[in-house]
Formats: structure tokens, sequence, C-alpha cells
């Protein structure tokens, strides 16, 4: 990284074909004049590779800056709050300062500290006024979100002083025009202050998770250290690269060094487990990760909606991604099988469900901080669908509300914003579950964030209700013969849903398992003659007209239920 625009040129950086975007970007800006200051946020506390001239190896970020980005600057300050002032590079010429020959000492208190450094800024840059020769200067702060942090209560004078100068490193023309760098790392930008994050004069760059070219170089240098680990992938690394998208390095390197200590050969069946493991582990149970085994073949009924399904994975297969939805609603009474639907497209797909859990948080900022995780971990994985339950409660309103201190506007916003990401398209599919969809806010369910409304309706006729639950019984190994109908046809109910049928196939398991001679269909019949409907009728037939109402094609809607004209 060289000097901004008027200032001396050293030698050139590494070719930029050799860093990340995000690094190439950073050189771009600071070698225009652009911004000085850079805030790194994202996979910051991840490993990562370095080109370094005899050889790649992986290191920190901290290493990457210091070995990659910053090795022709002449003093290099790093900060924390465990460490305190470090001189990482140029010990001697910060010692020939007046104001550190006099104190001798590097302050660790976070206030002490950022002025020490601006202090030393403004130093080195009126040296530069006076024509006398000036040190180029590179400032990292590791963990700037707990040096400082985002408003969390009352507003704190002495935490703003402190963001004040922070800023100032970027802002004050004295040190702005100076050969400076300043580096702020942090995990989320929304855990640092305001102050700092929303300076226009600073450059917020994402370091993203690896993609699967970074695990595959990474692969390629870590296989000489565990050969038995990687053995059954020699010659073809692509293999282990691609199924571990979305992992981070470090989990990685964990993984192979585990495997190598037990002499245990990872095996291709073994890498969607081990990534499961791992994703969950690095969201911090923020989602679910699940690799579905079902498919479209094993969901009853629902031809028309699983003839559409099987026409868009078709296109995604084929990478024709221009009529690819950007998201999908389910939408329907309870019990309908909204989530056992995503489970049966994702499998037939072939591609896994990120369904998010609980992300709400009671600490002002931390609910944001944790949709900040879950985005860059979707950004990683290659293809994937992101499900939503209980979506109209989950993804907040458009309104503040007083009660919760402006979350629910704040996370309305956050889903809004990425859920319209046409960079998304084709690589997040998001699918969204309620059987209220009328509380879902309108621009949340719009084309372009959930192009295709499904309802999923319960049966309407006593042979669909039959056909529903003898599949049903069948998989429990109780099958039904087709002839017993016209005796059970007037008990069959109607409005099933599945989740009904599911519990039916259930008491008829249970009958033939606990009383000596029951056969099944005298079961079946006990159960339907006590049957009743566990969600009220009209809770159900308002839940439906609500359903139909959102559908996106009328061929979604079976006959009975669509509204005459």
């Amino acid at each position: 990284m060289t000097q901004p625009a008027g200032t001396t040129q050293p030698p050139a950086p590494p070719p930029a074909g050799a860093l990340p975007a995000w690094a190439a970007e950073l050189i771009t800006l600071y070698e225009s004049g652009a911004a000085t200051q850079f805030i790194l946020h994202g996979n910051v506390a991840d490993s990562m590779l370095l080109p370094l001239a005899d050889g790649p190896r992986l290191g920190s970020l901290t290493d990457f800056l210091a070995r990659i980005l910053l090795p022709r600057f002449d003093v290099v300050i790093g900060y924390d709050l465990a460490a305190g002032v470090r001189i990482e590079k140029g010990g001697e010429i910060v010692g020939q300062w007046p104001t550190f020959k006099q104190t001798q000492q590097l302050p660790r208190d976070p206030r002490a500290a950022i002025e020490w450094i601006s202090t030393f800024l403004r130093y080195t840059a009126n040296m530069r006024r006076l024509g006398k020769p000036a040190s180029q200067v590179a400032v990292f702060i590791r963990s700037a979100s707990l040096v400082a942090p985002g408003l969390r209560g009352a507003f704190n004078y002495d935490l703003a002083a402190l963001a004040l100068q922070v800023r100032d490193w970027a802002a004050d023309p004295l040190i702005a025009e100076s050969p400076v760098a300043t580096f702020l790392i942090t995990d989320n930008l929304s855990d640092l202050h305001p102050l700092i994050v929303n300076n226009p004069r600073a450059a917020r760059l994402e370091v993203p998770l690896p993609s699967e070219k970074d695990l595959r170089d990474a692969f390629g240098v870590l296989a000489a250290a565990y050969p038995a680990a990687l053995a059954p992938f020699a010659g073809r690394l692509d293999v282990p690269a691609g199924a571990m998208a979305g992992s981070t390095m470090h989990a990685v390197e964990s993984m192979l060094k585990t495997r190598e200590h037990k002499r245990q050969p990872i095996s291709d069946p073994d890498l969607i487990e081990l990534k499961k493991q791992i994703i969950e582990r690095e969201s911090a149970g923020l989602i679910d990760f699940l690799q579905p085994d079902r498919t479209l073949d094993m969901l009853l009924g629902q031809e028309k909606v699983k003839e559409w399904l099987r026409q868009d994975i078709a296109l995604w297969k084929q990478g024709d991604l221009k009529a690819m939805p950007m998201g999908y609603l389910f939408c329907g009474p309870v019990g309908t099988g909204k989530t056992y639907m995503v489970e049966c497209l994702a499998g037939e797909a072939g591609v896994p469900v990120v369904k998010l859990k609980n992300f709400r948080d009671r600490w002002v900022g931390s609910t944001e901080a944790n949709l900040e995780t879950i985005f860059r971990l979707l950004h990683a994985l290659r293809r994937c669908y992101v499900f939503i339950d209980e979506a109209d409660q989950a993804l907040g309103k458009r309104t503040a509300d007083s009660g919760d201190s402006g979350v629910g506007g704040r996370v309305y916003s956050m889903m809004a914003e990425e859920m319209s990401n046409t960079r998304n398209r084709g690589k997040i599919v998001w699918i969204l579950a309620s059987s209220r969809p009328d509380l879902i806010e309108v621009d949340l369910k719009r084309p372009g964030r959930v192009d295709v409304k499904i309802p999923l309706l319960p049966t309407t006729t006593a042979e669909e209700s039959f056909t529903l639950i003898r599949g049903l019984c069948a998989k429990r190994g109780v099958p039904v013969e087709p002839g017993a109908f016209e005796s059970l046809k007037a008990l069959m109910p109607r409005l099933l849903t599945p989740g009904a049928a599911e519990a039916i196939a259930v008491k008829v398991y249970r009958s033939t398992r606990t009383v000596p001679g029951t056969t099944v269909e005298a079961a079946l019949r006990d159960v339907l003659d006590d049957y009743q409907h566990p969600v009220p009728l009209d809770v159900m037939r308002a839940q439906i007209e609500l359903a139909v109402r959102e559908a996106t094609d009328a061929e979604f809607v079976p006959p009975e239920f669509r509204p005459s004209t």
C-alpha cells in the first residue's frame, strides 16, 4: 500500500489479483486519496491466506495488514483493551518524539490511548508541514467496538469525546492530508459508535467469509500438514472446498487438526454433517442448518404447486435466473405443512435450508449485530433457502414500537434491504411462512422480495382426506386398504390439515399396537368417530380466506376455495 496521491511513491504493493477484493479496494481508496480511515467489519477474527514471497500461509487479519498491506509504512501502532498501545514497527522513530521521551509510557486506558495516538499523528503531520522528514504511519484498533462501543442507554460524554477523536483521524485536514492510514476492526458495524460508523470520510469494508476459491487455496496449503485427514481428497481438493462453503478458515483448520490427531480420514458423507456442526457453532446458535433428505415426491397432493416449484428448481440448476423468484411466501392455516413443504423443496433442489432462530436480543444493538452475523453467513453459502417461520412475528414492523426501543423497525429495515438485494438472486431464496400473512408488512411481501405466494390449504373432499390419512398411515407401517374408503367415507373430515392427519395416523398405529386383534380399518374408524378439529372451524376458514387472497396464481387454489365471481 503506497502513500496517498501527491506524496512520494514507494514500491508497489502486491498485485491486485493476489489480494482479496476488499483489500484491493482498500488500496485503491488509500492511494487515490479517497479515504485514509477504514472500518473493517465482518469475518475479522478468522484466519486468512497471506500471499507471502516464500509461499502462502495462514495468518490473522492483523498479520495481513502488517505483512501484506503495511510493509512500506515506517510506523505501525496497534491498540486493544487487553494489551494497550503497542508499537508494532518503528519504535526508534516513536522514541524520538519529545512527548514519548518525557513519559516513556504507553497508555492502556482507552481515552488516554486515543489521545496519545491523536497527539502522535498531529506531531507527524506538523513535522511534514514544516518540511521535515515525515513518517508514514498506520494505526489499527483491534476490537474497536469495545474501545468505542455503540450507544447503550444514557448518553456518555467521555465515550462521545473518544469517538470524536477517532473520527478526527479522518476528518481533521492536518491528519487526513498526511501519510496516515487508520484501521478500526470490529465484528459488526452496529456494535461500533455511530459517530465513527456514520463518518462519511471513513470507508466501511466488509471482510467476508472465505469463498470456495479461498477454501480450495487453503486446503492446498494445509494438505501437507494434514495428510491423513485429507487422504480421500488427494487431487480433488475442490470437493471439500465446495462442501465447506460458509465455514470459517479457523473452523476448517480445527476440523483437520482433530481428524489428523485421530488419524480419521474425512469422507464425502462426513462433509455434510461436519459443515452443519461448524456453521451452527460459528453462528452462535442464531440458525439451524438443515440438509433435507426429502423431495417433492413425498408431498401428498398440491400437484399444481409442485409443478411450479419444479420449474423454478430447473431454472435454478440451469443458471437461468431471470425468472427465478427472490422469495416465496407459504401461507395457510395452522398444521398445513409449511415447514414440511420447505424441507421437501430444499431436498428436491439439493440445497441446504438455513432456518432463522430467535435472533432478537433484549440489549440495544444486539439484535442488529445478530442479523449482521446471519447475513454474513448467508452470503458465504453458495446457494441456500432461508426459512423464516412465523414471519408475521419475526420480521418486525415499518413503524417503530416504543415498547421495544425501535428494534422492530430496525429489524424491518435490515430485512427489507437484504431481501431486495438483487445480488442475492440465484444465491439466496427467502421463504416466509405464516398463518397470518395479513400481518406481514406489505412492502416485505411485494414482488422483488417475495415473488411467489403459495397457499397451503386443507382437504376439500372426503377422498382427499382419505388419501392423506392413508399415505401417512402407510409411512407408519399400518396400510389402509383402498376399498375401505366407502365404509369410512361418511366419517372422513373435511378441512383436514396434514398436521391433523398425522395425529390420526399416530393414533391408528397406537391402537393396532396396544389393542390385540385390532385391524387398521377398525382402529381408523374408532379414531374418526371421536375426531374433533384441533383448530376451531371459524378460525380455520378465516385463515383459509387470508391464504387464498395472497395467492399469486389462481391455479394454486383448489376450485372449492376460489372466490365466486
